[in-house]
């Protein structure tokens, strides 16, 4: 009688609940081996519930070369992960957990409902359905010394894994040890600490020798320098302009102009029209100390026609009465003119057509990284094989947000998390099967 032999089936940690290690977990559920996922917060997909806030958009309907050209200088790393998964195929994919997507006016791709937990839902389900495992509130610690994973976890947990590992009796907070045949990091960047993304496991790579860019603020607000007054933030913090234009030149001498919305906030200005060019704001002021913009407050019109306008004589009307009727400027508008300019430029028509059509603002500072939409920094991509494998950790791959790369909103972001997590997913899976 020939004794039959189970084949052993190899065990992937996966470390982070957000797109990118959801998308990682699926590869690789899909391609047979266990998977275990953990999650420092009490549920997965928290920030991806949060970017579904006033409409997910999921990906953008604009050319693929068009798209590449949003991932700025790392557009060539970011290639190949797009190749193998592109907004089409992210699109597919949604329609395949019966959520279908529709392109706006603005060319960004949302789901039907416009709606981010229907999708999370769905996608966890058939997670579950694969026989993935999720833990949560597990906060992973790093590497032991015998290259377990290390995770702390509340006192009283009652995880079924707790049978199955090592208790570390020295960690007075319940940490375990975790053994795996592979591993996928996507532990999001460094904003947004409340969501689980905050940067904690910075400090854990770079102990393993690991190359790590600083993280930095990406679509964040700035501070202007010296601040708002107390009337301009108190009345009107919070208030759009709208239709507006910007303009400024980068630390390589590069002009940027770009029309949009912005925003006034209690310490400077934010928004999507600030957002899009966060990077060059942020880094032209690392390198300058500040960056002063230029804000036309009409951009639908000319210079020649702002100044006849406002040279038109306006009687016992009021100035703001006479902007208003004439130009447009009103609101949050004229109060940004009496804030930045001096009596005498208000009331000489020409400085004060000149001002309309070009408003200096000066920045300082962007905020603080934990107040970003996202983070720039993050693990090098030269500290990364082609298959997303750190080269000094074999069998550990990276995924997501704590990758050196950042984009604009408008679907970038969530389309390279999804895209990076698929590539890190059947790196581990070529990994198991001896082709890396």
């Amino acid at each position: 009688m020939k004794l039959m032999v189970s084949p052993v089936i190899p065990r992937v940690a996966v470390v982070g609940g957000g797109p990118a290690g959801l998308m990682a977990a699926e590869v690789l559920a899909q391609g047979g081996v266990a998977v275990d996922l953990y999650d420092a917060m009490p549920s997965v997909g928290r920030k991806f519930l949060l970017a579904g806030v006033g409409g997910m958009n999921i990906t953008h309907s604009e050319p693929f070369e068009t798209f590449l050209t949003r991932y700025g200088a790392r557009s060539a790393c970011i290639r190949p992960l797009l190749d193998a998964f592109p907004p089409a195929a992210l699109r597919e994919w949604s329609l395949g957990l019966g959520v279908e997507t529709f392109v706006g006016s603005s060319g960004r791709v949302f789901p039907k409902d416009m709606k981010a937990a229907p999708l999370l839902r769905a996608w966890l389900h058939r997670l579950r359905e694969a026989g993935v495992r999720f833990h949560v509130r597990h906060r992973w610690l790093g590497w032991a010394d015998d290259g377990a994973l290390r995770f702390a976890i509340p006192q009283g947990d009652s995880d079924p894994l707790r049978a199955k590992v090592r208790v570390e009796s020295y960690a007075p907070e319940g940490a375990v040890l975790v053994q795996a045949d592979a591993v996928v990091l996507a532990l999001g960047g460094g904003s947004w600490a409340k969501l689980g993304s905050d940067g904690a496991w910075v400090p854990l790579l770079a102990q393993r020798g690991i190359d790590v860019a600083p993280l930095l603020p990406s679509n964040c607000g700035f501070d202007v320098a010296g601040g708002w007054s107390e009337h301009l933030r108190s009345r009107f913090a919070g208030q759009p302009l709208k239709t507006v234009a910007l303009r400024f030149t980068d630390v390589l001498g590069h002009p940027h102009q770009r029309k949009g919305e912005l925003m006034l906030s209690d310490t400077g200005v934010e928004g999507s029209l600030i957002y899009a060019l966060s990077a060059s704001l942020r880094d032209a002021i690392a390198a300058q100390g500040a960056v002063t913009l230029q804000l036309d407050l009409a951009p639908d019109k000319t210079l020649d026609r702002v100044a006849a306008e406002v040279a038109h004589p306006r009687g016992a009307r009021s100035l703001s009465s006479h902007l208003q009727s004439c130009v447009g400027i009103k609101g949050v508008k004229m109060a940004l003119l009496r804030e930045v300019l001096q009596a005498d430029q208000l009331n000489d028509p020409v400085k004060l057509a000149h001002a309309i059509k070009s408003l200096p603002l000066t920045i300082a500072a962007p905020r603080p990284l934990d107040e970003a939409i996202s983070s720039a920094g993050g693990v090098r991509f030269g500290a990364l094989d082609e298959h997303l494998m750190l080269r000094d950790v074999p069998g550990v791959f990276c995924a997501g947000e704590m990758l050196d790369w950042e984009a604009p909103t408008g679907g970038y972001l969530l389309t390279a998390c999804f895209a990076s997590g698929r590539a890190a997913g059947q790196g581990a899976l070529n990994y198991l099967a001896g082709q890396t």
